[in-house]
């Protein structure tokens, strides 16, 4: 048994990605190594963020009560997490939900891309507008497999040039979900959907986040 610090957990919707709409329960820790510009969970990361120390044991059955059957380890970043992969097994032993784990893409997934009860990974690649793009550790991208999902969350065209670089280079559309999220409020969709169309970027496909139309976009809990 290990126990977790926990800044929040809640059940809602995915607000993005593959199962974007689809009910999930959300374990978000805090702490995170990196410090994006356009970051919407930065009160997670600070330090002395209010938490609650919950085991892998007591995180299982609260997720097994929500009924959901997709559970979402993100943060914060998760892969900071001390015992991770034992909340993994007791999340698989324990409940019948899918894991997915939210990451940044700076720190190695191959500890947990490894695992038998392998989880699903929603993998950002930072651009030049997050102020973090020298971060990233793109050994990650060969550990993907197509239930995978590669993040790129765009501010600019700058940011949308460098997207479509990476993904070209190492051939993302061919290895999983490929997806262009806007900054909110710092782009137009709109802008992103044209550059789509001059690039002709097929197999790759625009999101907003749901829930910021459903809620407050400083909502949390959702």
């Amino acid at each position: 048994m290990s126990e977790y610090q926990i800044a929040e957990q809640f059940l809602s919707i995915n607000g993005e990605g593959p199962r974007s709409g689809q009910l999930a329960y959300f374990i978000r820790f805090p702490g995170c190594n990196l410090n994006c510009s356009f970051c919407d969970t930065k009160w997670a990361n600070r330090p002395g963020v209010p938490t609650e120390k919950w085991t892998d044991r007591q995180l299982a059955e609260a997720v097994r009560k929500s009924g959901a059957g997709l559970v979402t380890l993100t943060g914060g970043e998760p892969l900071l997490q001390k015992d991770l992969g034992l909340l993994l097994d007791t999340l698989a032993e324990e409940t019948e939900t899918l894991a997915e784990i939210e990451t940044n893409g700076s720190i190695d997934i191959r500890p947990m891309a490894e695992r038998v009860n392998r989880p699903y990974f929603t993998l950002d690649c930072k651009l030049p507008g997050s102020g973090m793009q020298g971060h990233m550790l793109p050994e990650n991208y060969e550990l993907l497999c197509p239930e995978d999902t590669v993040k790129f969350v765009c501010g600019s065209r700058e940011d949308l040039d460098v997207a479509r670089d990476v993904m070209n280079r190492y051939d993302l559309r061919e290895r999983c979900h490929v997806y262009l999220s806007p900054v909110f409020g710092r782009i137009e969709p709109a802008d992103i959907v044209e550059y789509m169309k001059e690039h002709r970027m097929n197999g790759v496909t625009l999101q907003l986040q749901i829930h910021k139309f459903i809620w407050d976009p400083d909502k949390k809990g959702v």
